[in-house]
């Protein structure tokens, strides 16, 4: 009995190392079409705000 304690250790350690893995890899680019939606929503606000006329430049 003891012999399976010891070879169900390493099959254990073996599946919660596989599922980790799984969830590490997964994929998380569902949240960054918001995010980069609101970033080209600010750089065109941005835009809208900046003073056209250019007279300012160095």
């Amino acid at each position: 009995m003891a012999a399976l304690a010891w070879l169900l250790i390493p099959l254990f350690a073996a599946l919660g190392a596989a599922i980790w893995g799984s969830w590490a890899a997964r994929n998380r680019t569902v949240g960054d079409v918001s995010e980069l939606a609101g970033y080209t929503r600010f750089r065109e606000a941005m835009e809208k705000s900046s003073p056209s006329s250019g007279s300012d430049a160095v």
